[in-house]
C-alpha cells in the first residue's frame, strides 16, 4: 500500500503555464481550436497559442462579457473556443453572458479558463483574487468544473476539457504548484483520484490544497493516524461514489480548498455525504471574507490554508468521530 512518505512534492510550474503549453499543443493538432483573451495573454499564457496561430487568436481587450459572447458565437460556428482571463474577471464580469449565451443554450464547445484563481496570486490584492469562482461556475447548469492540482493534471484535464461534450470551466493558478503526478497518470473528468489510502479520516481537496493534504498525511503518519487523501479535481460532476466510500469506510471527512467555504467543494461534499452516508466533517478554506495584498506564502498562512491547518481540522474531526 502506498504511504504518505512516497511523495517528494518538488516545486513545479504554475498550472496557468501548463494550460498555455497544452493549448498550443492542441492548436497544432486541431484547427478547430480558437482562443479568446481579454488583454492578459502573457499572464494567462495564451500568448503561446497567439504566437503560433495569430489567425485563430482573438484579443478582445478589457471586455470580458463581450469576449464570452464571442466565444459562444465561435463555438456555435463549429469551433472549439477557449475563452481565457483571470477568474475574477471572466466569471464575475462575464457571468450574465455565461448564463445566457453558453449555459442556457448549452453551447458545449465553449471552454472557459480562469487563471490567477484563489488568494495565492499574492500582491495583486483582493480585487483580482477569485474566491467565489467555483461557486459561480457550478451554479451554471450543464457546466463541467475542474481544478487541476499540478502540471500533469492540467495537461491531461485540459485535453479532456477540449473534447468533453459540455461547456467547461477550468481553474488555474498563478503560484508554482508542487508536483504530485507522473506523466503517465490517467485522468477522467468526474472521477477523483485516491492518492493515499487511509482508514481513520479522509481529506478531500483540489488545486493547491491537494499538496497540503499530502503534507498533513505525511506529518500524521508517524503518529499512526491513517489519512486517506483524495484529489477531487472535478468539482462538477462530483464523484459521489468516492465520497460515499470515504464516509462509510473512514467515518470522518475534511474538505480543504483555496475558495470560500460558502458555495465551495465542501458544500458539495457535505451534500453528497448527507445523501449517502452522513459523517462528521470539518472544513479548511476561506471563511466569509476577502483576503488582502501580501505574499502568496503569507496569505496562505494567514488565512489558514496550509498543512498545519489541515492537521488541526483532522484532529478536530477525529475528536468528534
Amino acid at each position: 500500500m502506498p504511504t504518505a512518505t512516497k511523495y517528494e512534492l518538488k516545486s513545479g510550474p504554475a498550472t496557468r503555464e501548463a494550460f498555455g503549453k497544452t493549448l498550443a499543443e492542441l492548436g497544432r493538432e486541431d484547427e478547430r481550436i480558437v482562443v479568446c483573451d481579454a488583454d492578459l495573454s502573457k499572464s494567462t499564457h495564451t500568448h503561446l497559442f497567439a504566437k503560433e496561430f495569430p489567425n485563430r487568436f482573438f484579443s478582445c481587450g478589457i471586455a470580458e462579457a463581450n469576449m464570452v459572447a464571442l466565444g459562444a458565437g465561435l463555438a456555435s460556428s463549429g469551433k472549439i473556443a477557449f475563452v481565457s482571463s483571470f477568474s475574477c474577471f471572466v466569471l464575475n464580469k462575464g457571468f450574465e453572458q455565461l448564463r445566457v449565451t453558453v449555459a442556457y443554450p448549452q453551447v458545449k464547445n465553449v471552454k472557459i479558463v480562469g487563471t490567477h484563481s484563489g488568494i495565492s496570486i499574492g500582491e495583486d490584492g483582493p480585487s483580482q483574487m477569485s474566491v467565489e469562482d467555483l461557486a459561480l461556475a457550478c451554479s451554471l447548469p450543464g457546466f463541467v468544473v475542474v481544478d487541476p492540482a499540478d502540471d500533469a493534471a492540467m495537461r491531461a484535464l485540459g485535453r479532456k476539457a477540449a473534447y468533453v461534450d459540455a461547456p467547461v470551466f477550468i481553474r488555474a493558478g498563478r503560484a508554482k504548484a508542487p508536483l504530485i503526478y507522473g506523466p503517465d497518470q490517467s485522468f477522467e473528468i468526474g472521477k477523483s483520484i485516491e492518492l493515499l489510502p487511509g482508514s481513520d479520516v479522509t481529506v478531500i481537496a483540489h488545486g493547491l490544497l491537494v499538496a497540503e493534504a499530502i503534507r498533513a498525511a505525511m506529518a500524521l503518519e508517524p503518529e499512526g493516524i491513517s489519512v486517506r487523501v483524495i484529489d477531487m479535481h472535478t468539482i462538477k460532476p462530483l464523484d459521489a461514489g468516492a465520497i460515499s466510500r470515504a464516509a462509510s469506510e473512514t467515518g470522518a471527512i475534511v474538505v480543504a480548498e483555496e475558495h470560500l467555504t460558502d458555495g465551495g467543494l465542501g458544500v458539495k461534499v457535505a451534500q453528497a455525504a448527507a445523501l449517502s452516508h452522513p459523517c462528521v466533517m470539518e472544513f479548511v478554506g476561506i471563511f466569509d471574507t476577502y483576503a488582502e495584498s501580501g505574499s502568496p506564502e503569507g496569505l496562505l498562512d494567514k488565512y489558514g490554508l496550509l498543512a498545519r491547518d489541515v492537521i488541526a481540522a483532522i484532529r478536530k474531526v477525529l475528536a468528534r468521530k
